[in-house]
């Protein structure tokens, strides 16, 4: 079979990516950082990176879904057995692992550059609701309808990457309470304090 010049670039990119991926394990490289930099971590050289990702932040993009499609695939095949919460609670768990900072803040590095330029990111962005149906997934099975069901699911997702935000910027340690509180938020439970709306 003979490949299409297409197919020939997609697949130098997955063996470039996975290049990537081996020579940073769970972390990415830092925004300062050069392609030239990245280059020789990984053995090869900028042009290539430059040709198959574009920049840098198109680097950190790609290696950020992978990294992201690896890790909701394990907890998400751990959930079966979970509940709706259980899988809020482990999405938290995993992602405020100490090793996890740097990915985190590469996250909201790669977010912010999405958000002024969403046609280079595309791939990226389309990503991002990975989580979402997962969750929505876990909520239909609990008895919601497929309407409720992802609804409340892109507000908790929109929680914890708000929570998540917070954690970097100013570490508190009162996000495992803000997490019960957004889980008892979606159960329609009265939060403690609140006051009854008009």
């Amino acid at each position: 079979m003979i490949l299409s010049s297409t197919e020939r670039k997609s697949d130098a990119r997955e063996r470039l990516l996975a290049r990537l991926l081996d020579a940073f394990g769970e972390d990415l490289p830092a925004p300062e950082v050069s392609l030239r930099e990245i280059a020789a971590r990984t053995g090869t050289n900028h042009a290539h990176l430059r040709y198959h990702f574009g920049s840098l932040p198109g680097v950190l993009a790609a290696m950020l879904k992978a990294q992201r499609s690896r890790d909701n695939e394990a907890l998400f095949e751990a959930a079966p057995e979970g509940t709706f919460d259980d899988f809020v609670v482990s999405i938290w768990r995993a992602y405020t692992r100490p090793q996890q900072l740097s990915r985190v803040r590469g996250f909201f590095h790669v977010v912010g550059l999405a958000a002024y330029s969403p046609e280079d990111f595309r791939e990226f962005i389309d990503s991002l609701d990975d989580l979402t149906k997962m969750l929505a997934s876990l909520a239909e099975r609990e008895g919601l309808d497929a309407k409720e069901a992802p609804a409340l699911a892109t507000v908790t997702v929109a929680a914890i990457r708000g929570l998540l935000l917070q954690e970097v910027l100013t570490p508190a340690g009162h996000s495992e309470d803000a997490v019960a509180l957004i889980l008892r938020m979606s159960k329609g439970q009265s939060v403690p304090g609140a006051r009854p709306g008009p």
